[in-house]
């Protein structure tokens, strides 16, 4: 059940990608007003994860995981029945509102559910193997339904993962109640929320506007200073937010840093890649999506590997650091490709390094940034997983695309009149973004190798109290 959490939750960010030219072309609504469909499900998730953390802490993960799942698949009912713009983008909106109770929920029953060594490793391994892969099969799934179906079923599919699973969540799932319910940190949701929206807004605005418009830079200020406020609050007040132990314990703060850098990189992978493969090659929506299958399996089987039998004795340092430096390898090479070079021989390579760099950061990340929380914060150090993956994603977004359109811009310029220029111009957009995010990469391997510890992980603290009763001691 959680693995299918976690997959809709991962799904969702690329399977609506395929389906945005059919949806538009059905509904009718214009290029700028497109990227509303994406940018409306990441406002809403984003800026909601560290409240809907709170209230999977403060109410049981149990009810909110149910009504996380329950919520998405009547949000996906609603989009997939839309028939206007407006009802889309509302349903979006709704799916990350929803997505935001369910995503941290998830992760947390993962972390406060398997406490066996054995077991923890093997369910931390399906659950990194997901979440790496999981953008790619979207991608897959997505052109198989756009193409047999109709954009709609992008829509309608996650009805057949979440209530399937909210059915059995009843049943299966056990609800904890919680002895001593502190008071929500009212001042911190308001700052922490429309900091983050504003964050992913202005991101979103750069993207289409640019760095230096005035709604651009207004939004990415206002996002600075209500962040600042909110961890000035977060110092102050008796029962935060998100208390500051959760992020500031090396390992962890050295695996949120991990996941927003893969956040920013994958998204190369994902947009530059998928442009290429069906603009510039010509592969159908379904072959591009087929192309992807290497690095899934990749990321899957060394998930598997490293969870089960590497992360318990070497602790995350030497494999973060390892992962993104073959990441960043694999970027690199990928910057090789042309207007006519092969799958085979220009990209596949790459996708196997990117997916076992990727299968090694994701694996041992999300174990550690949870290894060590007591359970009544294990809500929001969730959320912060979450938080990071969805902050990185944006900032990959605004930075690479704007870019690799600067790269393509500057080629156009300096090779006009050249036969086959519009393809040649693209091809090198794509590889300028190929060759940031390697840079980016490589950084990240820089800081997670700094900040992160050689210890082994330590599990969270079982019958841990809660923070008055702990006070009270």
């Amino acid at each position: 059940m959680i693995g299918i959490a976690q997959l809709l939750v991962v799904l969702d960010a690329t399977i609506v990608n395929i389906a945005l030219p059919s949806a538009q072309a059905d509904l009718g609504f214009s290029n700028d007003d497109r990227q509303w469909v994406i940018t409306a499900y990441a406002l809403a998730f984003g800026s909601l994860l560290l409240l809907g953390g709170r209230i999977a802490d403060l109410f049981g993960r149990k009810w909110t995981f149910i009504v996380g799942l329950l919520g998405f698949a009547g949000a996906s009912a609603l989009g997939g029945a839309a028939q206007s713009f407006g009802m889309l983008v509302g349903a979006r909106a709704l799916q990350g509102a929803f997505g935001a109770m369910l995503a941290p929920a998830a992760l947390s029953l993962l972390a406060t559910t398997f406490t066996d060594p054995a077991e923890r490793g093997k369910a931390f391994g399906v659950y990194g193997a997901i979440a790496g892969a999981g953008g790619a099969f979207g991608l897959l799934l997505g052109g198989l339904l756009t193409e047999v179906l109709d954009w709609r079923w992008c829509l309608y599919v996650a009805i057949l993962f979440a209530v399937p699973a909210a059915v059995a969540g009843t049943r299966l799932l056990h609800h904890v109640r919680v002895p001593q319910r502190p008071k929500l940190d009212l001042p911190g949701v308001a700052t922490a929320s429309s900091g983050v929206f504003a964050l992913v807004y202005g991101l979103a605005h750069a993207e289409t506007d640019g760095w230096t418009d005035t709604l651009t830079l207004v939004a990415l200020g206002l996002s600075v200073v209500l962040l600042v406020a909110f961890v000035a609050l977060q110092r102050r007040v008796a029962n935060p937010l998100l208390p500051l132990r959760v992020v500031t314990d090396r390992n962890r703060a050295g695996a949120y840093s991990a996941i927003a850098i893969a956040g920013i990189a994958i998204f190369g992978v994902f947009l530059f890649l998928t442009f290429y493969l069906q603009r510039t090659l010509g592969f159908t929506a379904l072959e591009t999506g087929l192309a992807f299958i290497p690095m899934n399996f990749t990321i899957i089987t060394t998930a598997a590997i490293v969870n089960t039998r590497v992360l318990a004795r070497t602790g995350p340092r030497p494999l973060i650091p390892a992962g993104m430096l073959s990441a960043a390898l694999g970027m690199a090479i990928m910057t090789r490709i042309g207007v006519d070079t092969a799958y085979a021989s220009h990209v596949l390579p790459s996708l196997l390094l990117i997916g076992f760099g990727f299968g090694l950061v994701f694996s041992s990340s999300f174990p550690t940034a949870t290894a060590g929380v007591p359970p009544y914060d294990m809500g929001v150090a969730s959320a912060m997983v979450n938080t990071s993956q969805q902050i990185g994603g944006s900032i990959g977004t605004a930075l690479l695309s704007t870019l690799a359109a600067s790269a393509l811009s500057d080629y156009a310029s300096a090779h006009a009149g050249a036969p086959g220029l519009a393809d040649a111009a693209a091809v090198h957009g794509y590889t300028t973004g190929f060759w940031w995010a390697a840079g980016i990469l490589a950084v990240g391997a820089l800081v997670t190798g700094a900040l992160l510890r050689s210890n082994a992980l330590a599990a969270a603290p079982h019958g841990a109290p809660q923070p008055a009763a702990a006070a009270a001691h």
